[in-house]
């Protein structure tokens, strides 16, 4: 995939679907060596010598899940939430790790003030998932937005999972436009491939970021985004 969308160096997510068994992850950051970064996802019995193993192939953080699933009422399975990020967080800091969140725009600050003090960066996923019926205006997007400005989180620019247009997902563009505006250097763009749970709607990556350059405008900002914020975050 990077090689079809010209581009360098990625991020692996460990997908939900895997729960805590890395092998997948693990063969892959070694086969693509320096160029990969990971993130995983682990229990709190997870050992030092297994962190540490994690760490030597490229891994720089772990990822935890608050979204429900709609058919069961639910945490996904295979999921972690951030009652196990609690635990984790003292080894997770010595490590320089992050941690990835997955929850809706209107927890994540109820999130963060649990969490703020573990002191560590904290990565949202897909823009905050925020609800587009509610409007860039809405309460839980502009809560969103105060989080980015405490320069602890990060959010991921990744539109096929907020988008109920991905013809050209000009239903988000208002939010793409508003993250811009308020911290673009706590930005990362996201394909969010390989697409778990999307099947026959999955996107094209040279589509989102294609896009994402066209919205971007500027060469400066593409490169912020693309490569300076990652590098930065992820120790490329």
């Amino acid at each position: 995939m990077l090689d079809r969308a010209g581009l360098d160096r990625g991020v692996l997510i460990q997908p939900a679907p895997y729960g805590t068994d890395t092998r997948a992850l693990m063969n892959a950051l070694q086969a693509m060596g320096d160029r990969v970064r990971g993130i995983a996802v682990a229990n709190a019995d997870i050992t030092d010598e297994q962190l540490a193993a994690l760490n030597q192939a490229g891994v720089r953080g772990l990822r935890f899940i608050e979204m429900l699933d709609p058919t069961s009422g639910r945490r996904y399975a295979g999921s972690i939430g951030i009652d196990v990020l609690q635990q984790l967080a003292p080894r997770m800091k010595r490590l320089g790790w992050q941690a990835h969140l997955w929850a809706k725009a209107q927890d994540c600050p109820r999130i963060f003030d649990e969490i703020h003090h573990l002191d560590l960066p904290i990565v949202f996923d897909h823009m905050g998932q925020f609800d587009v019926k509610a409007g860039v205006e809405g309460a839980a997007f502009q809560g969103f937005l105060k989080l980015l400005e405490t320069g602890q989180v990060w959010t991921k620019l990744s539109l096929c999972r907020v988008s109920a247009k991905p013809d050209d997902y000009a239903d988000v563009r208002a939010f793409h436009e508003a993250l811009l505006d308020t911290r673009p250097d706590r930005l990362l763009w996201g394909s969010d491939w390989p697409f778990v749970r999307m099947g026959a709607a999955s996107p094209d990556v040279g589509m989102l970021l294609d896009t994402f350059q066209g919205w971007a405008k500027s060469p400066e900002r593409i490169k912020q985004i693309l490569v300076d914020n990652p590098a930065e975050l992820f120790g490329f």
